[in-house]
C-alpha cells in the first residue's frame, strides 16, 4: 500500500473520533475540525514518515493537541495585547451575508478552482490584473480569458441573462431583443 493510502484509511478510521476528542477539549467544534485537519495535513506532506508511527491515531491526536495548544496561545497573547491598549481591537471585517453575497459565494462555488481564485483575486482582492497573473503563476492573457469565462458562467448561475450574453456592436438590434424579454 502506497503511503498516501495509508493515511487516507487512516483518516476515515480515525478523523471522526479526532474531532470528537479536540472539541471535548477546546469546547469549540469548528476548531476541533481545524485542528485535526492540521493534524492530517502534516500527515500528508510527509506520508512515507508517518507510515512508519506505531500509532498512528495516538501521532494525530498528540500533533492536533499540539496545534491547538499554540492556537490558543496565540488568543490568549492577542487578547492580553487588547486589553492592556497595546493593540487597538479589529473590527469585524466579515460583509454583512446579504442574500445576493449568499448567492455570489455560492455561484463562485460552482466555477472551476482557478476561475474563482482568478474572480476572487481581481474583484475581491482588488488586485491588477497583472498582479493576479504573479499570483497564481500564468500569463496576464490567461488572466483575462478566465475573468472573461467566469464572468460569463457566474451570470449564468446568478440569472443575469444580460451580462451573460456578450456585448453587441450595435446598441440597437439589442434593445427590441432585452425589451422582447422584459415585457
Amino acid at each position: 500500500m502506497d503511503p498516501q493510502q495509508h493515511v487516507r484509511q487512516v483518516y476515515a478510521a480515525s478523523a471522526a473520533r479526532l474531532v470528537a476528542q479536540m472539541y471535548a477539549m477546546t469546547g469549540d467544534y469548528a476548531e476541533a475540525q481545524d485542528v485535526v485537519q492540521e493534524a492530517f495535513v502534516r500527515a500528508l506532506a510527509r506520508p512515507a514518515r508517518f507510515r512508519e508511527v506505531a500509532n498512528p491515531e495516538a501521532w494525530l491526536r498528540t500533533v492536533a493537541l499540539n496545534v491547538a495548544r499554540s492556537r490558543h496561545r496565540r488568543r490568549v497573547l492577542l487578547h492580553g495585547l487588547v486589553r492592556s491598549g497595546r493593540l487597538d481591537p479589529a473590527r469585524p471585517s466579515a460583509p454583512d451575508l446579504t442574500p445576493d453575497h449568499v448567492a455570489l459565494v455560492a455561484a463562485l462555488q460552482r466555477l472551476p478552482r482557478q476561475a474563482r481564485e482568478t474572480v476572487v483575486l481581481h474583484h475581491l482582492a482588488d488586485l491588477p490584473v497583472t498582479e493576479v497573473a504573479t499570483a497564481l503563476g500564468c500569463s496576464v492573457e490567461a488572466v483575462k480569458t478566465r475573468l472573461v469565462r467566469a464572468r460569463r458562467a457566474l451570470a449564468d448561475h446568478l440569472g443575469d441573462e444580460d451580462a451573460a450574453r456578450p456585448a453587441s456592436s450595435d446598441p440597437a438590434a439589442a434593445r427590441p431583443e432585452r425589451e422582447a424579454r422584459h415585457a
